[in-house]
């Protein structure tokens, strides 16, 4: 093991020297002991997140600074992001980082000066989402005017959802009302909220959402002051109405709603109108058409008697009975010359009968058999003559192949020499002396050797 891990006695001096690993080691040792648990105020400068979640900063006054580091574990649970210039309250135990030789807190809970940690992480994310457009004006949808189902996302067992099914029921009695469960306060409250406007939304159970809790501390609506509400309410399809604790109490939530309402009560009362007020309307409406309805009739009656007045109904009648004694004319016109046409024809069909009956069909049966006959004499002879001709040639064109042929010209006495290849030969110098040759007769093939050759 390295010596300069420990202090030894040097024997030249008796002195006790230390190496700086040991003086450190043993500071480190004397420290811890003794703050184990202390609580540290100052203001924060050169805060900086590492890539591995670990929180480094320093905390100073006017006289002195400290290093402080708060580790992953413990930053992801901090209810806010501490930035330069802020001043808080750190709790925690202080350590020796031996590497640079420098004593450091190392913080589990930090806390704000002056301002608490809920209403800093309120304000925080307020500028991030407002930065992002979720409170915009043009994004925030309309009511519908008379939802068919209400959907509400609330405890199913507190006071709020008594009051708004009170309400609802008073208002507009056959409302449809389709309740989510969820916890609004403490650990988990707003993964359920989430998830219950989510599921709402998925499966199109409702036509508008009312997101409720009643009143309490700020730590008793944080729930809706987390991110994950406010996204699931920005994207919600469906129109969100946001009413959690008094008219003076405002979370994350009621920002990105589409609409607030000061207390559940008042979402019951905005979400849906009085049934008396749609009847109301619908008569209303129902009179002021019947009277339009009148009027319109009214108008619509003087304007025909004023037509009926005009001189060209007047003259109607009587150009409608002129129109009609011409119709008559033209119809018995029409009748005349039909039957004149079925005349014409009847007696073109007895003429053409007549003629028939004059035609003697056996005559015209006998020459047409006599014609027949003719022709097919002229026939036979014709082809016997073309099948003559045609004989001859086959037999002059078969003789003229016989003599041409390359069997013919072998019995006269001719050979064919073939080269070792196979190649007729036709000129004595591609062949060379000692090359082996076939030579084809008329009967049989025989092999020879070129001994001489001539040009």
């Amino acid at each position: 093991m390295s010596q300069s891990l420990f202090n030894f006695e040097s024997l030249e001096t008796g002195r006790k020297v230390y190496t700086v690993s040991a003086l450190t080691q043993e500071i480190r040792n004397f420290l811890e002991p003794k703050f184990l648990d202390v609580w540290v105020s100052g203001e924060v400068s050169n805060c900086r997140p590492a890539a591995s979640g670990h929180l480094y900063f320093t905390l100073k006054d006017r006289a002195a600074q400290l290093r402080v580091v708060c580790f992953r574990n413990q930053a992801r649970y901090l209810k806010f992001k501490p930035q330069d210039g802020v001043s808080l309250i750190a709790r925690g135990r202080l350590s020796v980082y031996e590497a640079r030789g420098e004593y450091q807190l190392m913080a589990e809970y930090l806390e704000p000066a002056g301002l608490g940690a809920l209403q800093l992480a309120f304000e925080q994310l307020k500028q991030k989402l407002a930065a992002e457009g979720m409170f915009a004006p043009d994004r925030k949808k309309p009511l519908p005017v008379l939802p068919r189902t209400v959907g509400v996302v609330t405890s199913p067992t507190g006071a709020v959802i008594r009051d708004i099914l009170r309400v609802l029921r008073r208002r507009f009695r056959n409302m449809n009302v389709v309740i989510y469960p969820a916890l609004v306060q403490g650990a988990g409250a707003a993964e359920e909220i989430a998830q219950g406007i989510r599921y709402l939304n998925q499966y199109r159970l409702a036509d508008v959402l009312i997101v409720a809790r009643g009143g309490g501390s700020i730590e008793d609506l944080w729930a809706f002051n987390e991110e994950t509400v406010a996204r699931a309410i920005a994207t919600s399809g469906l129109p969100v109405i946001s009413a959690v604790g008094h008219e003076t109490d405002f979370t994350i939530a009621d920002f990105v709603a589409d609409l607030r309402a000061p207390t559940p009560s008042a979402a019951a009362e905005l979400v849906v109108h009085r049934k008396q007020d749609f009847e109301a309307e619908l008569d209303e409406r129902r009179r002021r058409m019947i009277q339009a309805a009148h009027l319109k009739l009214s108008a619509l009656g003087h304007a025909l008697t004023t037509v009926s007045m005009h001189w060209v109904f007047k003259a109607l009648p009587s150009q409608l009975a002129q129109k009609s004694q011409r119709l008559d004319d033209l119809s018995a016109s029409l009748h005349r010359v039909t039957r004149d046409r079925i005349n014409t024809f009847r007696q073109r069909v007895i003429e053409a009968r007549a003629g028939l009956a004059r035609m003697d069909l056996q005559n015209v049966l006998k020459l047409k058999r006599a014609h027949l006959g003719h022709f097919k004499n002229a026939l036979n002879v014709l082809w016997t003559q073309r099948l003559l001709e045609s004989r001859n040639r086959l037999a002059h064109a078969r003789a003229l192949l016989g003599e041409r042929s390359p069997q013919a010209i072998l019995d006269r006495g001719y050979a064919i020499a073939r080269d070792a290849s196979g190649k007729v030969l036709r000129s004595a110098a591609t062949v060379m002396e000692g090359n082996e040759i076939s030579v084809r007769l008329a009967e049989g093939e025989i092999g020879a050797t070129v001994r001489s050759r001539r040009r």
